[in-house]
């Protein structure tokens, strides 16, 4: 009876050796092509940050303080007119600088107050027309310090679809040619992996328009 058990238990030792080693061959004889595909689409910007920066100089903090509010409402009342609404505009509180504070001996004006009237818009192509206007200000004494804007792209869930699909479509054409050229037929996928989406300028003139761009990692059984 012993002996019939250790028959039985190195029958299934056997077998057990038999069978791993037909999976470790079936694993090493497993051929595959891995691929990237590319997707890239140009789109346009559809926020704009746009803040309107000026600043006023002068000794009594008082007058300019007031000079500032003054001045600040005619800048409001500019944007207003260009077509901007009153909820896409925010004015920063003052800020205030002692220039004489860490320098006993300047000449200058003591004080130095800025302001921000910060725009944040769906209204690119407006924006651009305004800063193209700002030199309008100056005929009131407002001379804007900074006017750089912030172009951003927050429809990417609406072209994820498309270019993941082209993506996919692109690479399946590179593993088609290698499959080809090895004598080879393509098979299903085995794994695929999505990229990161990356939002870029286009070029820096032209900020406002967006390069979308995915690559994704696919790998693909290979067929005699």
């Amino acid at each position: 009876m012993k002996i019939s058990a250790l028959i039985l238990g190195v029958s299934l030792i056997l077998s057990a050796i038999t069978i791993s080693y037909t999976i470790l061959e079936v694993k090493e004889s497993e051929r595959v092509v891995a691929v990237k595909g590319l997707a890239e689409k140009e789109v346009k910007a559809d926020i704009a940050i746009f803040p309107v920066v000026f600043s006023l100089k002068g000794n009594s903090l008082k007058y300019l303080l007031s000079d500032l509010r003054m001045k600040s409402g005619i800048v409001y009342d500019f944007l207003i007119e260009q077509g901007f609404s009153k909820d896409e505009i925010e004015i920063s509180l003052p800020r205030i600088t002692d220039n004489h504070e860490y320098n006993y001996n300047s000449k200058t004006e003591k004080f130095t107050t800025s302001i921000t009237l910060n725009v944040y818009t769906k209204k690119v192509d407006l924006v651009r027309t305004t800063r193209n206007k700002l030199e309008i200000l100056s005929e009131n004494d407002i001379y804007v310090s900074n006017s750089w804007v912030q172009y951003l792209f927050r429809g990417l869930n609406e072209i994820k679809p498309e270019m993941i699909e082209q993506a996919t479509k692109n690479g399946r054409e590179v593993a088609e040619r290698f499959a080809k050229d090895s004598g080879s037929k393509l098979g299903k996928i085995k794994t695929a992996y999505q990229g990161q989406f990356s939002i870029s300028d286009r070029d820096s003139n032209t900020p406002y328009l967006k390069r979308v761009r995915v690559v994704s990692t696919i790998e693909y059984y290979l067929e005699d």
